[in-house]
């Protein structure tokens, strides 16, 4: 029987995304789509092919899952002991981590643990999400034992379901783009009040629909978006909402630059990020 709050709960964001002019979630794929795999140099490409809601079980993991997609989309109201931003996790993970293009969670699942240049140490899944808590959304790690920590992890389990062990995700983040230019904060400027100012305000601070970009209630210097060229990518493929790709890199790469040159919240454990190098070139400390 299919899951109807759940699907209720899809249908909301994807009107949502309507009527803000934002673009829909991807189309969810049927059962042979999704365990369709090409095999390419000895390791196995699954095709993006989120689960049916009609896939979750009935049981006390379905409510697990169901609560971890509230956790995603309402992180504000069911995480808020755990954020010190005005973000939820669904503004970076755009649709639920359902939108190729915008760091989707489908088959993440399947690439933890892995090594993290940035920790400089293996990291499982819960400790990734715990970076984003901290960083992205200007927080505090859930604890390990945390029942809203194990949801999330169960959602993106449950959204990663079709993908095989040893998969590529070719999908996975945010597709990078790279310019000679060098970024202008000034002319971002004046392509954030062109573009940007209706949904993320003439301040910054955000509005009904849109999150700060800025300031006390947006992402500190720790977050992956507070380098320049992930914020350009970014905006490149996703901005503004239901518009991807209809900015030019130099002018994505010149917001980027003006949204980053803005004051945000300090990370107070910068000092120990990188610590067997690597630290890319625009990292802000």
């Amino acid at each position: 029987m299919m899951d109807r709050r759940m699907m209720a709960g899809i249908a909301v964001v994807a009107l949502f995304s309507v009527a803000m002019g934002c673009v829909p979630p991807p189309r969810v794929a049927g059962p042979a789509e999704a365990t369709a795999v090409v095999e390419r140099n000895g390791a196995v490409d699954a095709l993006f092919s989120p689960p049916s809601p009609d896939t979750i079980p009935g049981d006390l993991r379905g409510e697990q899952i169901r609560l971890g997609y509230k956790m995603v989309v309402d992180t504000q109201g069911y995480g808020k002991r755990y954020v010190g931003n005005a973000l939820n996790c669904t503004n970076c993970h755009l649709d639920a981590g359902l939108t190729p293009g915008a760091a989707p969670f489908v088959g993440i699942s399947v690439l933890y643990p892995e090594y993290r240049a940035r920790a400089g140490r293996k990291m499982s899944l819960t400790d990734r999400i715990n970076e984003c808590f901290e960083r992205s959304m200007n927080g505090r790690a859930l604890p390990p034992d945390s029942t809203k920590l194990a949801a999330i992890v169960a959602y993106i389990d449950w959204l990663s379901k079709n993908v095989p062990p040893g998969s590529a995700v070719p999908w996975r983040g945010i597709p990078r783009i790279t310019s000679t230019h060098s970024p202008d904060p000034v002319s971002g400027k004046q392509v954030f009040e062109r573009r940007c100012v209706f949904c993320h305000g003439t301040d910054g601070q955000g509005t009904m629909a849109a999150p700060p970009v800025w300031g006390p209630g947006s992402y500190n210097v720790g977050a992956g978006m507070a380098r320049v060229s992930v914020a350009a990518a970014f905006i490149k493929a996703n901005m503004p909402r239901g518009w991807g790709w209809s900015l030019t890199d130099e002018e994505a790469f010149d917001v980027a630059a003006y949204i980053n040159s803005q004051p945000r919240p300090d990370f107070p454990g910068k000092a120990r990020d990188w610590p067997n190098g690597g630290k890319p070139a625009d990292a802000p400390y």
